[in-house]
């Protein structure tokens, strides 16, 4: 279990967080969403300590990350998968030295069995035979989907995923969600996903639970049905613009 309490952050005279309150239960899929700037993707980097707060606490399974040290936060890192918006995947390495990066740094692997994990979880992300490829031959959902079995080589407890569906095409997109599902589904992995996100479409898909950011707090907080069905004001104009967002975009794109 996640548990963020009372958490603040400013930068500068910008404050982003204002006090942020969230319980994240395992084995379940929370998304997060809310209007760009709120500070969803600041709340991430917390999580995983790569931001100090002001005041508050990030508690895993009652360990407080704001108050350990760089070995700690190390060893609580190693519990996490993160595919970040961008994939950051390195362009100098082939599709397997990317997804095997973590084994080789953090474990002590003969070479077989490392390639044996980066086929396997090829295939759990529905990619097979792509191992010498490099990210420059890929598309751009195909990167997402090596970037997503980087974060699963080394079988985390957690996983985070900071818009995966940002920049794709509807129908790539839609896989992309799909696949965040099977995942969270799969009894073997049993992990536990943060989806951060401003895609409406793969909240329905993916949620178990969803928190709305709102000016640097939790303002609502619910299941993706009672998201359908709230009269929040708050959170139906964020819906309202976040639809019509998407249904240009999904319209350009054909």
């Amino acid at each position: 279990m996640i548990e963020i309490r009372n958490l603040t952050k400013s930068f500068g005279t910008k404050q982003v967080l204002r006090g942020v309150n969230l319980t994240i239960d395992r084995g379940r899929t929370t998304v997060i969403i809310g209007s760009s700037g709120c500070g969803k993707s600041v709340l991430l980097k917390h999580i995983i300590g790569l931001l100090k707060p002001d005041s508050g606490e990030v508690l895993i399974d009652g360990q407080d990350v704001t108050k350990m040290n760089e070995k700690e936060i190390y060893q609580i890192r190693n519990r996490f998968g993160f595919l970040f918006q961008s994939a950051a995947l390195f362009d100098s390495m082939t599709v397997a030295e990317n997804i095997g990066l973590g084994l080789v740094e953090n474990n002590d692997l003969p070479q077989a069995e490392i390639d044996r994990i980066v086929t396997e979880k090829l295939g759990l992300v529905d990619l097979k035979g792509i191992e010498n490829l490099k990210p420059s031959e890929l598309s751009g959902g195909m990167k997402k989907r090596v970037g997503l079995a980087r974060a699963l080589a080394c079988n985390p407890e957690f996983i985070l995923y900071d818009e995966p569906t940002t920049g794709l095409d509807p129908i790539t997109s839609d896989s992309i969600d799909s696949l965040i599902d099977s995942i969270a589904q799969n009894e073997k992995l049993q992990v536990t996903s943060i989806v951060v996100t401003h895609d409406i479409f793969s909240v329905y898909e993916v949620a178990d639970r969803v928190a709305m950011m709102f000016e640097g707090i939790i303002h609502w907080e619910g299941t993706p049905s009672e998201l359908q069905t709230t009269d929040d004001r708050i959170v139906r104009d964020f819906l309202e613009r976040a639809d019509m967002q998407k249904h240009v975009a999904r319209s350009r794109k054909g």
